[in-house]
């Protein structure tokens, strides 16, 4: 479905049928059924992919199909998952408990701990962890080599991050007051620190994966 807005157009494709069907469908409509599209100023489109996972290579097929009527301009592709669901498949597990000092929590996959991590306690996992709580033990995600893994928390007050094989610089140089909460990743072997409202520039921003 194709629909008219204030910044542009707005696709919503079928998110139920083939790829390959839905690329035939809009190229159709595009070519045959909105001809009247192709002839007026610069339009920005907005594609809303429904609960469909694409991948880049999906993406980039979706795209040149609309690239490809001259005055049609793509500002967004969108999915209503949420992105961190679009990172590498993972094993989750979700955990309420507190990991004290002197313990070791270790998981194949992706870690959702339900609490604590008091200092001298330690969370190791293959792929990101997630802390709904306080961190103020040690934390290594990506052990085995995953450089786009994360570490989030409510509270980030760790006494060591680590991401595949990058080590956390000197905690006073990336502790914030600030209350939000916040993850830690990778980006050209260097660890940086940010609100987690701000994950989705993150896992889909090929830029900022170029180190992984």
């Amino acid at each position: 479905m194709i629909k008219g807005v204030k910044e542009g157009l707005l696709f919503l494709l079928d998110d139920t049928c083939k790829f390959e069907t839905l690329l035939d469908e809009l190229k159709y409509k595009l070519e045959k059924t909105h001809q009247q599209l192709l002839t007026g100023p610069l339009v920005h489109i907005s594609v809303k992919l429904g609960s469909r996972l694409i991948t880049e290579e999906q993406k980039e097929k979706l795209s040149a199909i609309i690239r490809a009527q001259g005055n049609l301009m793509i500002s967004s592709i969108e999915s209503d998952v949420a992105p961190a669901m679009n990172s590498v498949p993972s094993k989750l597990q979700m955990l309420t408990s507190i990991v004290r000092s002197g313990q070791t929590l270790e998981h194949d996959g992706d870690l959702f701990l339900i609490g604590d991590v008091n200092p001298g306690g330690s969370i190791l996992c293959t792929g990101d962890i997630y802390v709904l709580g306080a961190l103020r033990g040690m934390a290594h995600a990506g052990m085995n080599g995953r450089k786009d893994a994360i570490i989030a928390t409510s509270l980030m007050r760790p006494t060591q991050l680590r991401i595949a094989d990058i080590v956390s610089r000197p905690p006073n140089e990336w502790l914030s007051q600030d209350s939000a909460m916040e993850f830690a990743y990778l980006i050209e072997e260097e660890m940086q620190i940010d609100k987690l409202s701000h994950l989705h520039r993150f896992r889909n921003n090929p830029i900022l994966l170029k180190g992984v």
